[in-house]
C-alpha cells in the first residue's frame, strides 16, 4: 500500500470514529473502541513505513 493510500485510509477511519462517537455518545461504546483500534493499527502501519524509510 502506498503512502497516499494509507493516509486516505487513516482519514476515512478517523472520520468514521468521529461519526460513531457522535452516534453512540461515548468513547467507551464497544463499537467505538473497535474503530479506535482499527485507526490505531493504520497509524502504526504508517509510522512503521516512515521509520523504515528513515533507516534505509
Amino acid at each position: 500500500m502506498d503512502r497516499l493510500d494509507l493516509i486516505s485510509r487513516i482519514e476515512d477511519a478517523r472520520q468514521l470514529l468521529y461519526r460513531m462517537h457522535m452516534e453512540y455518545g461515548s468513547l467507551l461504546h464497544p463499537e467505538v473502541i473497535q474503530q479506535s483500534v482499527v485507526l490505531d493499527g493504520l497509524i502504526n502501519q504508517y509510522n512503521r513505513a516512515n521509520v523504515g524509510k528513515m533507516i534505509n
